[in-house]
């Protein structure tokens, strides 16, 4: 099974992840941590991402491409992969096309979680966290037991700034922009695109993307 799982924030796709790598055996494989731990290892690539890192630079497509191919080749991977955080631009996504095929692969689906927006500011706007001991509550579905206090410690909840509606809205803004072509782009290319309505209990989400690869 191979996968890439797109979804805006706030769509739930870090917990579908976890039921697929739990359900297939597979790995999540997120740009930003392989790129990470190529640097840490001092791979010959992660060398030459880290130089365009530090001058605080964006990785080249190629790049990114290349360290991904690495990653692909380890032993955890045979049976498949999830992709989380690429491609994000058609150019990408065609540059990946071409090294699964020179890798003899193809995607097996590209998982797109849908939520409308108001339901992604309601879920990201009710986020709170304690500032003394950073337990996390939600105001909708796990709100502490006295407002504005922590269960565990008595501290202060609050919201963090990237939690307020203004900065939400940017965010899904951005990621609409970035995403949309991608979709068209995986919309034209044999049927992978499998759009998966993202609302709802995470078991029921989980069951229509089985649903859907099954």
């Amino acid at each position: 099974m191979r996968l890439i799982l797109l979804g805006p924030p706030g769509s739930g796709k870090g917990t579908q992840s976890e039921f697929l790598v739990s359900r297939y055996g597979i790995p999540q494989i997120s740009t930003g941590d392989i790129l990470r731990e190529a640097v840490a290892k001092g791979t010959q690539l992660g060398r030459a991402a880290k130089a365009y890192m530090e001058e605080g630079k964006l990785v080249p497509d190629q790049l990114i491409i290349d360290i991904i191919k690495e990653r692909l080749v380890a032993p955890d991977c045979e049976r498949g992969f999830i992709l989380d955080g690429f491609p994000r631009t058609e150019a990408q996504a065609e540059a990946l096309r071409t090294t699964l095929s020179e890798m003899e692969l193809s995607l097996s689906a590209v998982i797109n979680i849908q939520v409308d927006e108001p339901t992604l500011i309601r879920r990201l706007s009710g986020r709170r966290i304690c500032r003394d001991c950073q337990a996390n509550y939600h105001i909708d579905y796990s709100p502490p037991k006295i407002s504005d206090k922590c269960n565990k410690c008595g501290g202060e909840i609050y919201q963090r700034k990237d939690d307020k509606e203004e900065v939400i809205k940017n965010r899904l803004k951005v990621y609409l922009d970035q995403t949309e072509p991608l979709i068209n782009y995986y919309k034209n290319v044999g049927g992978l695109l499998k759009e998966i309505n993202g609302k709802g209990k995470v078991e029921e989400i989980f069951d229509r993307i089985v649903n859907v690869l099954e």
